[in-house]
């Protein structure tokens, strides 16, 4: 078991860069919005709908991504998704219109990032793991991506700012060409099936037929609509407030370096109490977290504020989904399975993204998006809490014993 943690802990080393890489530029994206929306003449929703486009190209990748993932090995998803992002960037770069901004921004991004994020991520670290380490395993890798919000950020800003955002996009393209070579560090095989074990069509069908699968996925679509609302929107909404593009990129790295905490903390959790209860509680605390700052006078002090306790509640939901599919369905197609259940959080992300944008073009305000984001977090909340975390036989078990 020793040496399965020291194998280990090379295919987290490079799970958590990749992540890192992939998850701090895509971070960034909602720094561009006001630069490029400027120069081209655009409203908000033309930007803001080709990043929903890329939340859902994203999402609708994914469960192939990772049922790819699942069948050959993680290596060349994450390679090819890692080529499409780089590409991706390219196009963007060179993008004047709202066609070529969707096509680069959302369509070959979104599938990029459905190669090199979560799912396909967090199923290699879940098999290169033994059990008793996957949650905290899962809570780092996923903070590796909170680092690179956090540390890509503030970059992204100050290319933006030097060189212009086209020749911005060009240099974080060359970042995220890294994430090819990495792949090297993976080493993640297909777990052979052994008796008993699950074949697709039959996780497939054990999932659609579970009622705490669809809770899942119900809570998780809220994570989505939220965290991409506030990503895409938040630089937007403080510079309407009065305060500057420099507020709010520190207010997202501020995001970003909590959720370091936050989802490592999550994970660790995890390993020890309830990941229902767990999610439950995180939902409350983020409607109490986003009544509390629409309800007061927006400053750099309550943006920041806002940031830090925002950011350890961002990404921690990853970690504690991701483990109670692993709890409930086992690790052989786990990245096929989180793929599904973050295809939700994507649809979620769409909305957040697009409405967030076309509401302020229709009223003028942002006020609308937030109340509906608290009410989804109440939503998620109660959803989470009737989440039964057992192995699916189990549960097969204890409602023929009813």
């Amino acid at each position: 078991m020793a040496n399965v943690w020291r194998d280990g802990r090379w295919v987290l080393l490079g799970s958590a860069v990749i992540l890192t890489l992939s998850l701090g530029i895509r971070h960034g994206f909602g720094l561009f919005l006001s630069p490029m929306s400027t120069q081209f003449g655009w409203g908000r929703e033309v930007f803001s709908f080709a990043i929903a486009i890329q939340n859902l190209v994203w999402g609708l990748a994914q469960p192939f991504a990772g049922a790819l993932a699942d069948r050959y090995g993680a290596g060349k998803v994450v390679g090819a998704g890692g080529v499409l992002y780089v590409v991706g960037l390219v196009c963007m770069s060179f993008s004047d219109s709202p066609s070529t901004l969707m096509m680069s921004a959302g369509v070959l991004i979104g599938i990029g990032l459905s190669g090199t994020s979560f799912s396909v991520i967090l199923g290699v670290v879940a098999r290169a793991l033994p059990p008793e380490k996957r949650s905290t395993g899962m809570g780092l890798a996923s903070a590796a991506g909170s680092f690179g919000q956090f540390a890509m950020l503030p970059g992204s800003l100050g290319l933006i700012q030097g060189i212009g955002w086209e020749k911005a996009l060009l240099v974080l393209a060359l970042f995220a060409s890294v994430i090819i070579p990495l792949v090297a560090l993976l080493k993640d095989k297909p777990i052979e099936r052994q008796e008993g074990d699950q074949t697709l069509t039959e996780a497939l069908r054990a999932a659609s037929s579970s009622p705490d699968f669809w809770l899942l996925t119900f809570g998780f679509f809220v994570c989505g609509f939220q965290v991409v609302f506030i990503g895409v929107h938040l630089p937007a909404y403080l510079m309407d407030k009065g305060l500057t593009a420099q507020t709010g990129t520190t207010v997202l790295a501020l995001i970003g370096l909590f959720n370091i905490f936050g989802t490592y903390t999550a994970g660790w959790l995890g390993g020890h109490l309830s990941k229902p209860k767990l999610l439950t509680a995180l939902y409350l605390l983020r409607a109490a977290v986003i009544v509390a700052f629409v309800s007061v006078p927006v400053s750099n002090v309550t943006a920041y504020l806002f940031g830090m306790a925002m950011g350890f509640l961002w990404l921690s939901t990853v970690p504690l989904t991701n483990g109670v599919v692993a709890s409930v369905f086992g690790v052989r197609n786990l990245s096929m399975l989180g793929g599904l259940v973050y295809l939700f959080h994507q649809v979620g992300a769409f909305l957040g993204g697009w409405v967030g944008g076309a509401a302020y073009d229709i009223t003028g305000s942002y006020d609308l998006v937030w109340k509906a984001a608290v009410v989804l977090s109440l939503f998620a909340a109660a959803v989470n809490s009737a989440v039964r975390e057992k192995p699916v036989a189990e549960l097969r078990t204890s409602v023929a014993d009813v």
